[in-house]
């Protein structure tokens, strides 16, 4: 979507996304991790709310778990009460209607006399308020639907000047049926303004709005009793902290998969497109990849099965459904059926799914050469993305030989550097939102001898360390370690190990996420049923310990300090820890003793800082990124966005917020390749190589 309200709903999606993937440090050594069975829970088909006029049975066994789960072992020990209640009625609303677009005023007004219950209810294992909020918004959705495509289709005067706001938090809900229309005329005006600034002409609008808001009635309407259980539970659980959250059966699947780095299915990335699923990239070595026939942008119109079942279409149906379909046991397969990105008639392809490995979720590294040493070979600089902190927990259990770790593929990278005599190594965080914290630990033990890596404190108010205990180093050499906003929990555990051992330089934004807590994942269905159960009931996410740096220091909020700062846009997006609604506070404990390689001193850092200022000021580049992030701030903090074409055009000539963010997030050129070249990474290099010669000279840089 590109209009700036509509890019408001995607920032609490990304909020909500973040929380996830930030949290995603899990305590595997508390022996509380359990392995999903992924079953839906109610059947393979999963009952619609539109069906339902309440819960099903099985939904108060779920609701008595989580909430004995979270009094016994959340790190607060919260007894919920009223004010916890109005926190969590005020953000279910929010997750159901954003926007503040389809309730109305009245909705809101009768739903208050549930404002202050719901911890009530809470303890009596009732969601029905769930139900009645999103069965009234169903109702809504209906009425609403026709005025935004009638909407669509109206003449639309661009030439007066009128604004829409920007922000949901600055408006209330529309008092009748005539404010809603108002609103979404407003909307679509915008949107047509945001597609015509695209190059779009009017039919091409109107037939892209038309198929965006039929997806949006299509996905809300279909909402299943696992989505809101999920929707509802974690607005509760939220008010605790960010990232206790009740995970239904599906997602706690792709949790899993995201840790073990692998899925059973063909190895292609799909996104929505207007009601359509188009493949986005194709996991190379995949079952598709090796079939070649499917490529990059083909639309997937139906899925059949290996049976003689019929074709299921896919138009206007949730991305997840049609991931579903499509994945399966390896060996079985799947008929895609396709619409070719270079025209054509449908082709039908039938693929065997296979085990697919995640690689682009791995380790992976590249050897760059920059800059010159003063006997004129070049400098060599050994490159690692790593995008998160990985282990397959259920093959380290089992005890595989060949089970998938972050610090097994690091050891043999830094081996090859080595090997290869590299001047020194950069560590990309700056995309690594957490993982494992186990793997954290023993990852920052490959950098340093042996000593502490972590604190964490209990929910009793205990503190332990977390230690490296083997002795001897991967690397010894100089370190850089690429930091952003984005850099969460198990990287902000590595990179504060990093500077309070002085044993490598951090550099990027100014600092890192914040996020200062720990997570365990906790399978439902043995406290439901028991340890033999065969179905999966999802899983608690549950906020257990608060983590600190051998220093100390809590990253929670603060997060990590850089050495260097080089000038970004990442730095001024809104999605750092202290940007979550209700995040736990930061405080400190008592330092461990440990060793300091005193591989970095305030002079260093000065002059590296000075190095990187003056290459900046003459970088015509970077002059073009500083106007842009100001340019970015300022319209970020406009409440209003002018619906007048002609001012519309001039704001979106200086700069798109919007497509700011998206390129931000979405970084698809640099995530495809290890190393992106570009005068941001150029700099990093720079500073790598000062860094080496600081550390020969062990004298200022000039």
């Amino acid at each position: 979507m590109h209009s700036r309200i509509q890019s408001n709903q995607k920032r609490l999606a990304r909020k909500s996304f973040l929380g996830t993937l930030c949290a995603s440090v899990c305590f595997s050594a508390s022996g509380l991790w359990m392995s999903s069975v992924p079953a839906p829970l109610f059947g393979d088909e999963l009952a619609r709310v539109a069906q339902l006029d309440a819960p099903p049975p099985a939904t108060k066994s779920i609701v008595r778990a989580v909430r004995q789960l979270i009094e016994q072992g959340h790190i607060l020990h919260p007894k919920f009460n009223d004010e916890m209640s109005s926190h969590a009625f005020d953000m279910f609303i929010k997750n159901i209607d954003p926007l503040k677009a389809y309730f109305l005023a009245s909705d809101i007004a009768e739903f208050k006399q549930y404002e202050t219950s719901l911890d009530d209810l809470f303890t009596k294992n009732d969601i029905s308020f769930a139900y009645l909020a999103y069965k009234r918004f169903l109702v809504r959705l209906e009425q609403v639907i026709p005025i935004i495509h009638q909407q669509i289709d109206a003449n639309h005067d661009f030439t007066i000047d009128e604004r829409i706001s920007s922000d949901a938090k600055e408006i209330g809900f529309p008092k009748d049926i005539a404010e809603t229309t108002d609103r979404w005329r407003r909307t679509i005006k915008l949107n047509f303004l945001s597609l015509r600034a695209d190059g779009k002409n009017d039919d091409e609008i109107r037939d892209i709005l038309h198929k965006r808001y039929r997806t949006v009635y299509n996905i809300r309407s279909q909402m299943d009793v696992d989505e809101l259980l999920e929707l509802y539970l974690t607005s509760l659980t939220n008010v605790l902290d960010p990232h206790t959250t009740y995970m239904a059966p599906q997602e706690q699947e792709e949790f899993n998969t995201h840790l073990k780095l692998e899925l059973k299915g063909i190895g292609a990335t799909l996104r929505p497109d207007d009601g359509t699923t188009v493949v986005e990239t194709l996991v190379p070595g995949g079952a598709a990849d090796l079939d070649g026939r499917i490529k990059i942008g083909d639309k997937i119109v139906a899925v059949g099965q290996d049976d003689d079942s019929p074709p299921v279409e896919t138009l206007d149906m949730k991305l997840k459904d049609v991931v579903k379909m499509i994945r399966g046991e390896p060996g079985s397969r799947v008929k895609l059926h396709i619409r070719p990105k270079a025209g054509g008639d449908i082709q039908v392809y039938e693929i065997t799914r296979a085990v697919i490995k995640l690689e682009e979720s791995a380790a992976q590294s590249e050897i760059i050469e920059q800059g010159t040493k003063p006997d004129g070979s070049p400098y060599r600089f050994g490159y690692i993305k790593l995008p998160s902190f990985y282990l397959d927990m259920d093959g380290a259990k089992n005890r595989k030989q060949d089970f998938r770790s972050t610090t097994r593929d690091l050891k043999v990278i830094l081996k090859n550097f080595r090997e290869s005599k590299v001047d020194a190594v950069v560590l990309d965080l700056s995309k690594n939102g957490g993982g494992s914290l186990p793997e954290a630990v023993s990852a920052t033990g490959l950098f340093i001898d042996q000593g502490t890596v972590v604190q964490v404190k209990t929910p009793g108010g205990k503190v332990e360390q977390l230690d490296d205990d083997e002795r001897g180093t991967a690397w010894d050499g100089p370190l850089i370690v690429k930091v952003s906003q984005f850099s969460a929990s198990a990287s902000e555990i590595f990179a504060g190990a990093i500077q309070d051992y002085g044993r490598g330089i951090i550099v990027g934004d100014p600092k890192t996420h914040g996020k200062g807590t720990v997570q365990t994942l906790l399978d439902l269905g043995p406290y439901i049923i028991g340890p033999q159960v065969a179905k999966s009931y999802g899983a608690l996410k549950l906020t257990i310990q608060q983590f600190y740096l051998p220093d100390g220091r809590s990253t929670q909020l603060e997060g990590v300090s850089s050495d260097v700062i080089v000038p970004s846009l990442t730095a001024k997006l809104d999605v750092s820890e202290s940007d979550l609604d209700y995040a736990i506070p930061m405080d400190k404990v008592n330092a461990r003793p440990h060793k300091n390689y005193r591989m970095v001193d305030s002079a260093i850092k000065v002059a590296l800082q000075q190095a990187t200022n003056d290459r900046i000021a003459k970088n015509t580049e970077f002059e073009k990124q500083l106007a842009k992030i100001d340019a970015y701030v300022r319209q970020k903090d406009e409440k209003t966005i002018s619906l007048k074409e002609s001012d519309y055009l001039a704001l979106r000539k200086e700069l798109n917020s919007e497509k700011v963010e998206e390129e931000q997030m979405e970084a698809k050129a640099e995530r495809s390749s290890v190393y992106y070249s570009n005068f941001y990474n150029q700099e990093i290099l720079n500073i790598a190589k000062d860094y080496v010669v600081a550390l020969q000279q062990r004298t200022p840089i000039k």
